[in-house]
């Protein structure tokens, strides 16, 4: 018998999900940020899995806009403070360069794994981006070839504003420290990172159903946001999740009650109350 490939083979395979909602939002009359290319990146199996993660683990879709619309503000924000340069590190099946007001000699790179930039550059080829945009295909996970990617992408920049969205929550506590490290240099003036706590982990694990078993959270530092100041960087900015979902109304009843509660210190977020935020650091 032959056995069913799994809905979510690796992480890049999250990347149609997360497209998926930015479809859905786009949709909505009071939506908070418009994305007409989602849906066609999202394809055929970013609704198959948005609609099995639903019937195992409820309708989470509201993290994913919330956190889209945090970064998208920040990222405006940035480029009014001077910002030449992006970079979006596994970058995915994002179309900021072509649905944000942006500079059109802003210079913005996007690195991922080459066959999901290939597909990407493929589907999106009868589209202009906003902007400069430059796309390198590259394994993340190697340290050589990051730190060549890096100082390629930032050469010539001196207020680059990188992204990290959806990354590290997939990556071992170390390569974390890795990243915190490469990114110190000098034309870094941003980082903007999501990160999670272990009670929203192990929730996720055991109401699954193994759904995510080949895209575990790995990231989930009991620290909190003290993780990255301990490496030098400084936090200029904790938006929580939650709370921001709550903000933008886009909270069920009970989530609402919840961001109602008193919330979890962001340098000690325990193992009790779900956290996750969205953080713009500094160095």
């Amino acid at each position: 018998m032959t056995e069913m490939k799994p809905i979510i083979s690796s992480v890049s395979d999250t990347a149609r999900w997360v497209a998926v909602y930015r479809a859905i939002e786009s949709d909505r009359p009071d939506a908070l940020f418009h994305d007409p290319l989602a849906g066609m990146l999202a394809g055929e199996v970013g609704p198959a899995i948005a609609a099995e993660t639903r019937r195992v683990m409820g309708d989470h879709g509201w993290p994913i806009v919330a956190r889209t619309k945090l970064i998208d503000d920040m990222i405006t924000s940035a480029i009014a403070e001077g910002c030449d340069r992006v970079v979006n590190l596994a970058a995915g099946l994002d179309t900021r360069p072509y649905r944000l007001d942006l500079p059109k000699d802003l210079i913005w790179v996007e690195a991922d794994l080459p066959a999901l930039l290939e597909e990407k550059k493929r589907l999106l080829e009868w589209q202009t981006p906003r902007c400069r945009l430059i796309r390198r295909g590259v394994d993340l996970a190697d340290p050589i070839a990051r730190k060549v990617f890096l100082a390629d992408a930032l050469a010539g920049a001196s207020r680059a504003f990188v992204i990290t969205e959806g990354l590290v929550m997939y990556l071992r506590p170390e390569e974390v420290r890795d990243l915190a490290f490469d990114f110190r240099r000098r034309e870094v003036a941003w980082w903007v990172v999501d990160i999670v706590s272990v009670v929203i982990a192990e929730r996720l694990e055991r109401s699954g159903d193994g759904l995510l078993k080949n895209a575990p959270f790995t990231f989930t530092p009991a620290n909190g946001v003290a993780f990255f100041e301990e490496d030098g960087w400084t936090v200029l900015d904790i938006e929580s999740i939650l709370l921001a979902a709550s903000r933008f109304r886009r909270l069920s009843p009970l989530y609402r009650l919840f961001a109602g509660l008193p919330q979890p210190n962001p340098r000690k977020p325990g193992t009790i109350i779900p956290w996750s935020a969205v953080l713009r650091l500094t160095h």
